[in-house]
């Protein structure tokens, strides 16, 4: 059975693989099109933050950043290397819709990397059924990013 925890941080393997999430992601993002956020830049208020957790296990983590009324942006999803290519994305990714749905949230879009490194997210997210869209909030048009939007239909 999963949990989630909001917020934790302070975990040390939390802390862990969103260090290395941003390292890594800034690393295969050509300068000027790298979007990730750091974990102070995930501690705003418009931000809520989740991991995921199997036992003691940590599975993974992804946020919701509150846009407009109704929309949300997925941010810093990330699956732990020991869950990877398991079918655990896409739980990580259910749990953030649920959580959405819970917020009244309608619609959710992502912003992920159009190079060879983003393919399985682009994977994931287009499994999810989400479909590519115009830039959204504050993003503008950039090769290197692939926008990616789903309506979800709230309780």
């Amino acid at each position: 059975m999963l949990k989630s925890l909001e917020g934790n941080f302070d975990n040390e393997e939390v802390h862990e693989l969103l260090t290395k999430h941003f390292v890594e992601l800034r690393a295969a993002s050509p300068k000027g099109s790298a979007h990730v956020l750091d974990i102070p830049g995930l501690k705003v208020a418009s931000i809520k933050f989740w991991s995921l957790w199997q036992n003691e296990n940590l599975i993974g983590c992804g946020a919701l950043k509150f846009l407009e009324k109704g929309h949300g942006e997925f941010k810093s999803i990330r699956v732990h290397n020991n869950f990877r290519n398991q079918g655990y994305g896409i739980n990580v990714i259910n749990h953030l819709i649920n959580e959405a749905k819970m917020l009244n949230i309608k619609r959710v879009s992502v912003e992920t990397g159009a190079g060879d490194f983003f393919l399985p997210a682009r994977k994931l997210f287009e499994k999810c059924d989400f479909k590519v869209c115009e830039p959204f909030a504050h993003y503008k048009k950039d090769i290197n990013s692939v926008y990616l939007t789903k309506i979800i239909n709230t309780y």
